[in-house]
């Protein structure tokens, strides 16, 4: 540096000026500014961010208070129409009421938890037609979501081809069972699967006898084994037929879902998968191209592009259809209502249709809704288990979220 820099820059010692004393962020000389130094060099005392905070948390009350006013609509329309309801229906699962009085009066004999121990734990007919349509849904549960996560997302994935010709029909193909009537497909499925309909038709071209679908009550398991020789469909023996649980022996609750129920299986993933190919679109839609393209890069193949890149990022939309699948199956009624009311030999029941033939067919609105509140907490306890069973796992040793 220079001597001429050097006595330019330099301050002679006692020099007081605004150009020699320290200053922070603002502009050299501004002395009343709340960041100016005070007499010992330091930093003055700042007040202004102090002075907007009052009314800041003002500010965030009143918000509050005008949120909750333009919610309380909802509020007020979801606890008139869902919680009320939901408790009322609670107080008459404890009654045994037959629709014809009013059950807040004290007319209904009160039962208490009667209804729920002729379900689950008193020998009946009540139980074993509740463990019936538990086993008939249980098997449709199973076969219906997997089936149906698998084909929608098979689907999304052939209509998100970039390269694809025509993706606009074939959405609107592939979505069109969705958005038709369930009553009319379930009335199609009918003619459809009749012993001399169009299915056992195509059959038995390929030289296949087609069975009589909806009237056949045999489990396709138990079939499958008196094939191979291993078990005598009608006439079971040995420790699954001497051994039972909940009025149903073992043979039964592993016999397998009816010829009726595979085609009630067939008709829900047939309907369903287009309502759930949209939402995987719109999850594969989101993800980034460039997360594509450096997978691509590294030379990975679409099989490996599908389980280490597609399948992590679609894990919250996955855990979302197979909620809602599971949630939908577990209360299937107006295909079974349609397509045989629990016909044959109650293989078709189910814990909804049950729960509606007891209350207006049987006129036990009491037992009814306990029926409907088992189902309910079946469903949270499968939500629960299933949110567990996906949730994300951290690289770090006991997180998890």
């Amino acid at each position: 540096m220079s001597p001429r820099t050097t006595r330019a820059t330099h301050n002679p010692p006692g020099d007081t000026s605004p150009a020699s004393r320290p200053h922070k962020g603002g502009v050299p000389g501004t002395t009343g500014s709340p960041d100016a130094p005070d007499a010992s060099g330091g930093s003055g005392p700042t007040t202004a961010p102090h002075a907007g905070r009052a009314p800041r948390a003002g500010h965030r009350r009143g918000d509050g208070r005008w949120g909750w006013l333009f919610v309380s609509p909802m509020v007020l329309v979801l606890g008139l129409f869902l919680v009320l309801p939901i408790l009322m229906a609670l107080w008459v699962s404890l009654l045994h009421w037959d629709g014809q009085s009013n059950p807040f009066s004290g007319q209904a004999e009160f039962a208490g938890l009667d209804n729920y121990r002729s379900l689950l734990t008193q020998d009946g007919l009540d139980r074993t037609l509740f463990a019936t349509s538990l086993r008939n849904t249980a098997y449709y549960v199973l076969l219906t979501v997997p089936l149906q996560t698998a084909l929608a997302l098979m689907l999304a994935l052939v209509v998100n081809q970039r390269m694809l010709r025509g993706r606009s029909a074939l959405r609107t193909v592939f979505f069109f069972p969705s958005v038709t009537s369930s009553i009319a497909v379930s009335t199609v499925f009918l003619f459809l699967f009749q012993g001399s309909g169009a299915v056992n038709t195509m059959l038995s071209w390929i030289g296949i006898k087609g069975p009589n679908w909806f009237a056949d009550s045999r489990g396709v398991l138990s079939l499958l084994l008196g094939a191979l020789g291993l078990v005598d469909p009608d006439h079971p023996t040995g420790v699954l037929a001497a051994h039972s649980f909940m009025g149903l022996s073992w043979y039964q609750w592993l016999s397998g879902p009816s010829v009726a129920m595979c085609t009630l299986i067939l008709l829900a993933v047939w309907t369903t998968s287009g309502t759930f190919m949209l939402i995987f679109l719109a999850a594969l839609q989101d993800i980034p191209r460039e997360l594509e393209e450096s997978a691509a890069i590294e030379g990975v193949n679409r099989f490996q592009m599908l389980r280490y890149v597609t399948l992590p990022a679609l894990r919250p939309v996955l855990f979302l259809v197979l909620t809602l699948g599971l949630i939908s199956t577990w209360q299937v009624f107006d295909q079974v209502y349609v397509m045989g009311q629990g016909a044959p030999g109650n293989t078709t029941l189910t814990p909804a249709f049950l729960s509606y033939s007891s209350a207006f067919d049987d006129a036990d609105f009491g037992q009814g809704a306990a029926i409907a509140f088992v189902l309910l907490a079946l469903i949270l306890c499968m939500t629960a288990l299933q949110r567990w069973a996906l949730r994300e796992r951290n690289a770090g040793p006991g997180r998890t979220r």
